[in-house]
């Protein structure tokens, strides 16, 4: 049985399904296909594999981290999945992940295998071993973003040009500062558990500071990589200022409302970034 409540085959699915979370898992999928996008040349068969490899990996992350919040630390009330349900999502997940590699392997190389490989690895770990340190904590989601880019445009081209560098280096950053603010919604249950967020460490006050103190560096980074990287289009530069309004609104509102807004605006950011490269209006 995998459902904790109706044993029948909708039920399961039910279950199955609820660990699909789109606010998170939307990102990354675009960020694959975004950087396929960016690539000379795009290949939409080897972009959905390496997409369904994203999603298998984030999958992963979520049902690892709801096992263990429910089953392990009673952090959440609630579960829709049995502990076996967990397991087998666990098992489809990594079968799916690891034809997606060898899918890869067979249409791109295996270097296109060494790029996509990590995403897996930091969602499997993601709880209760990364999710317990402040860096790691801080750091797995934004570097699975980071890496979804990289290997959208690499699995197309073979390549990671200095201006797909820069890209990522800015979602990383940017997304690590929300991260930081999304912790702070959990303060009090993180200390009791001894799980070592930015927001545990520093304090709220602190943490706030330093999220919204990445986000700008994330910014002024984008600015600069449009100024500095001829690869790089100048209306690149308008990105920020449509973030900026965003995180503006979300400054003074609580964590879970800030977060909220946060997400939205990356959603925001990386359409912009997407149009300003494809049709240049400061050309």
């Amino acid at each position: 049985m995998l459902a904790r409540q109706g044993g029948d085959a909708a039920a399961n699915l039910r279950a199955l399904a609820s660990q699909v979370h789109p606010v998170f898992m939307l990102p990354a999928i675009a960020v694959s296909l975004f950087g396929g996008l960016l690539a000379p040349t795009f290949a939409w068969h080897v972009a959905w594999v390496h997409a369904l490899a994203v999603f298998c990996g984030l999958y992963t992350a979520h049902v690892a981290d709801g096992y263990v919040d429910f089953y392990h630390r009673g952090e959440d009330t609630d579960h829709r999945l049995t502990a076996a349900g967990c397991r087998f999502a666990l098992a489809g997940a990594t079968v799916g992940f690891v034809g997606c590699l060898l899918a890869l392997w067979a249409l791109v190389g295996f270097d296109a295998v060494l790029i996509t490989a990590p995403g897996w690895l930091i969602g499997y770990h993601h709880a209760p071993q990364l999710d317990m340190h402040p860096v790691t904590a801080t750091l797995g989601y934004p570097a699975g973003i980071a890496l979804a880019l990289l290997g959208g445009y690499f699995v197309q081209s073979g390549t990671l040009p200095i201006h797909l560098l820069a890209y990522a280096t800015i979602f990383f950053v940017t997304l690590a500062g929300v991260k930081v603010i999304d912790d702070a919604t959990d303060v009090g249950y993180d200390r009791s558990i001894q799980k070592q967020t930015v927001a545990v460490v520093v304090g709220r006050y602190r943490a706030r500071h330093a999220g919204y103190g990445a986000m700008t560096i994330g910014m002024v980074l984008t600015v600069g990589s449009a100024l500095s990287l001829a690869t790089v289009p100048l209306s690149v530069a308008l990105a920020p200022v449509l973030f900026g309004a965003v995180a503006l609104l979300a400054r003074d509102r609580p964590p879970a409302i800030a977060t909220m807004l946060l997400i939205r605006g990356v959603y925001l950011f990386l359409a912009t970034v997407l149009v300003a490269i494809w049709l240049q209006p400061l050309r």
